[in-house]
């Protein structure tokens, strides 16, 4: 069964930090691509950032380059969001997604709430 557990998703000041974790299971990790995914209330699901299996590329989407880094340990099945000078636009559920390629990503986390107060 696969499994995406998201953890590290919290209430944080504009400014500040967050990290956030996924914890995969059950399925081929290490040839996944992964991806963190946001999603605000009223707003279509966007993708945040992307990496390869073998972290040799990463990608993001404008609004958070130079602020996030995406990494994953490919030895402890998990990915990473680190997140810095957070603001209130970045509120919003926080989802990771692992696929066969690039641009589908078949399994899915259930999301972890990032909300950032001004």
């Amino acid at each position: 069964q696969v499994q995406l557990a998201e953890s590290g998703g919290g209430s944080v000041q504009a400014g500040g930090s967050l990290r956030l974790s996924c914890a995969a299971s059950g399925y081929d990790y290490i040839r996944n691509y992964m991806g963190w995914f946001r999603q605000a209330p009223g707003k279509e699901r966007e993708e945040v950032a992307v990496i390869y299996p073998f972290s040799q590329f990463t990608s993001y989407a404008d609004s958070v380059k130079g602020r996030f880094t995406i990494s994953r340990d490919n030895a402890k099945n998990t990915m990473y969001l680190q997140m810095f000078s957070l603001k209130p636009e970045d509120a919003a559920m926080y989802y990771c997604a692992a696929g066969r390629s690039r641009n589908v990503m078949d399994y899915w986390g259930e999301g972890t709430l990032v909300t950032i107060s001004s």
